[in-house]
């Protein structure tokens, strides 16, 4: 009786033992398999940098160009101001 129930014992322990070995190299594996998709995460992200500074440039550009234009937009206000304060003294004129 004795011997049955150590061999159980035994028997239940090794199999705890086989399961945590299992889970042991599931688990290995799924962090193997996190380990890739961080690497290619990382390159990706790398590669996004990579592509944003070589667009840097440009956008510079395009902010250079936008600063004009607002320089422009606010000048072109100025001068249509100052064309109707002379429309309306030329016809103030002309009605002289």
């Amino acid at each position: 009786m004795y011997s049955n129930v150590a061999s159980l014992k035994r028997k239940s322990t090794c199999e705890d033992y086989r399961l945590l070995e299992n889970m042991n190299k599931l688990t290995s594996l799924k962090y193997m398999e996190m380990k890739d998709i961080s690497i290619n995460i990382s390159r990706n992200l790398q590669d996004l940098n990579n592509k944003y500074a070589s667009l840097q440039p440009y956008l510079d550009q395009i902010n250079q160009i936008e600063e004009q234009v607002s320089s422009l937009e606010q000048a072109a206000y100025k001068l249509d101001a100052y064309s109707k304060k002379l429309e309306a003294k030329f016809k103030k004129l002309e009605k002289r």
